[in-house]
């Protein structure tokens, strides 16, 4: 493994990178949101809706009252899980409600929900900074330095990380002379990408790769298992650079 390699591009930028968004089993509505955002959605108007927080709980909900309870809406802050359920009654005339609601970790959510006709719902919330945070903290212990390094191990024993983005692709293979390259996993952090790279020796002859080859410019670290393949053989390469899309 090496940090801040020369850069010797073979074309891992070719690759096109499917997002797999994985969403509870059991929801209803999923929902994405960041610190004092706007959640729009469905609750029932005849039956309860749960609404809970993945990575947190709530603390607090806000609500003004209209002082007719045939004409009113009913939120419950559960305070075991820290769920809130929401109960509509069918006389109620407005078309949607609307509450603020604070976590246990400090942020805000506006709720602006339509009241349906329809069955119990669950409703998840997620913010993808609590998973920020979670990884941040990871690479910088016990040091930001050790950071790429220790992204290379995790990779390499196929470890699940807190708060960091795991995503398995089936990338089409890219030919670079009788290497072919192909990507097959990402852990996307806060400030570091790792990537999992297949490489394939499609040549006659045994070939040996290194690890200077297949670091794209700024790459932070870089292993290859094995980097003598014989003809047809195949081997697992670990790349760690900079997130584009993470927060230092």
């Amino acid at each position: 493994m090496h940090n801040k390699l020369p850069h010797k591009n073979i074309g891992l930028s070719a690759f096109a990178i499917a997002v797999i968004a994985a969403s509870p089993a059991n929801a209803d509505q999923y929902k994405q949101v960041a610190d004092n955002g706007r959640i729009e959605c469905a609750v029932s108007k005849q039956e309860l809706t749960r609404i809970s927080l993945i990575g947190d709980q709530f603390a607090s909900v806000s609500k003004l009252s209209s002082g007719t309870p045939y004409n009113d809406f009913a939120v419950t802050n559960e305070p075991l899980r820290g769920d809130i359920y929401i109960s509509v009654p069918e006389t109620f005339a407005p078309a949607s409600i609307s509450f603020f609601a604070t976590t246990k970790r400090g942020y805000t959510y506006k709720f602006a929900c339509k009241a349906e006709a329809i069955e119990a719902q669950q409703i998840f919330i997620t913010n993808p900074a609590l998973a920020q945070n979670e990884a941040r903290d990871w690479e910088k212990t016990p040091s930001a330095d050790s950071g790429p390094i220790r992204l290379v191990q995790a990779m390499a024993s196929n470890a699940i990380l807190e708060g960091f983005e795991i995503r398995q692709t089936a990338a089409t293979p890219t030919r670079v002379g009788e290497l072919e390259v192909q990507l097959i996993a990402e852990y996307r952090g806060a400030a570091l990408l790792g990537k999992s790279i297949r490489l394939t020796n499609r040549g006659r002859k045994a070939l040996s790769i290194n690890e200077r080859d297949i670091a794209p410019k700024d790459t932070l670290a870089v292993s290859i298992a094995t980097p003598s393949l014989a003809p047809n053989a195949s081997t697992t390469a670990f790349v760690v650079g900079n997130n584009p899309e993470g927060q230092p």
